[in-house]
């Protein structure tokens, strides 16, 4: 379930609301080991999903760094390499 959930910090460009939301929604399944929650716990899931995306949001833009901002192609291209290593058969 988590291996959606990337780093979202020093990224150019910086990382997208969308990104954030995507992270937030994984932590929130992962936490909750569920991946659609019942019509019951719906709104709990959702305002938990709301929340954190908040909270991530206001930690990857305070955060400081002296490194120089990452390339996404480059790093995705990275991920690839460590995949097609990791799975080769």
């Amino acid at each position: 379930m988590c291996r959606n959930i990337r780093p979202l910090n020093n990224f150019a460009p910086p990382a997208t609301d969308e990104e954030v939301a995507a992270a937030a929604l994984q932590f929130v399944r992962k936490v909750a080991g569920t991946t659609q929650p019942s019509a019951a716990n719906q709104a709990a899931f959702d305002a938990a999903v709301e929340e954190i995306t908040r909270a991530t949001r206001t930690l990857v833009d305070s955060l400081v760094t002296s490194a120089p901002p990452k390339d996404r192609e480059v790093e995705a291209t990275k991920a690839q390499a460590r995949s097609a290593a990791r799975f080769a058969r």
